[in-house]
């Protein structure tokens, strides 16, 4: 019985696991809004500049995030990707094209946020 109760807490940790959301409360807008901070976190996704301490924690769970549709995302990170996917196609078209040959090259995650993408006016 102690392993039963064992395994059954192990499937819920594991349910319940999220990527960490320690840069949860930082700007988006402000980056978005700045040439020089967004060109500094386009560059290190891209692997073509270095990256900030919050960079090198979005590059490393960003293929995650892509494979899984943001399962792990707490709230805040799916608003927030859904502000930087939508900024990204309005403002940045060829920058989201790199993105998406980069991390989504099998059109993935397009698939799965397109209908999420619809309730925020985003067309994928």
């Amino acid at each position: 019985m102690k392993i039963v109760i064992f395994f059954v807490l192990v499937a819920l940790a594991i349910a319940q696991e999220t990527y960490p959301s320690r840069y949860d409360n930082i700007d988006i807008d402000e980056i978005l809004q700045t040439d020089r901070l967004f060109k500094n976190y386009l560059n290190c996704l891209l692997e073509t500049g270095p990256c900030s301490p919050e960079g090198t924690v979005l590059k490393k769970y960003v293929p995650d995030a892509v494979a899984t549709a943001c399962s792990k995302c707490t709230e805040k990170q799916r608003e927030v990707t859904t502000k930087v996917v939508k900024f990204l196609i309005e403002r940045h078209p060829e920058e989201w094209k790199i993105l998406r040959s980069k991390y989504d090259p099998d059109n993935n995650f397009a698939e799965m946020f397109r209908e999420e993408a619809v309730k925020f006016g985003i067309t994928i």
